[in-house]
């Protein structure tokens, strides 16, 4: 299974139109928006979207969209969300990411939100950052899209650099117990 990630398209759409076009000619079969304008990926056609809102969003407020979700790929556990902690815009009932990562209820935190790229392990679990979208950002990282392969046993990360559709970080992670 491939997984396409995308973050923070603030509306530049031609990068993310080639960012999508690139995760479609490697394989992804579904695609995931963690928020910041995650409206711009409603036209992307046959391929299946997840997403949920970043934090400054209208529909962050609205309770009949989730802000966060815990998904179960290949036997990993999942958590979406475009922030890494909870965040002061968050409605009463939603999933603290903080507490699943302490109880260890997630393998891998998928997040958006900081517009840097990052691919961490920290104890247990790893976290993933696809980067932004954008053609200029004031941290002066590239604009930049992520893809996770399950394999029957690894968890392949890659994230590209949107420019140059060149790997800008992989790392490969063995799934434990």
């Amino acid at each position: 299974m491939k997984i396409g990630l995308i973050s923070d398209t603030h509306n530049n759409i031609a990068n993310l139109d080639k960012a999508i076009k690139k995760l479609k000619e490697i394989g992804a079969d579904k695609i995931i928006h963690l928020g910041d304008n995650y409206t711009d990926i409603d036209e992307i056609g046959e391929t299946e979207i997840l997403r949920v809102p970043g934090v400054f969003s209208e529909c962050y407020q609205n309770p009949e969209i989730p802000n966060r979700m815990v998904c179960f790929f290949s036997g990993w556990r999942v958590l979406i969300s475009h922030t890494i902690s909870s965040h002061p815009n968050d409605l009463k009932n939603d999933i603290k990411p903080e507490e699943y990562i302490q109880d260890k209820k997630i393998d891998l935190v998928l997040y958006g939100h900081t517009h840097i790229p990052d691919i961490k392990k920290e104890g247990m679990i790893i976290f993933i950052n696809p980067g932004h979208l954008k053609d200029e950002d004031k941290k002066e990282y590239p604009p930049t899209f992520g893809l996770l392969e399950f394999t029957d046993k690894d968890l392949i990360v890659k994230i590209f650099n949107s420019k140059t559709e060149k790997i800008y970080k992989q790392e490969v992670f063995t799934k434990e117990g």
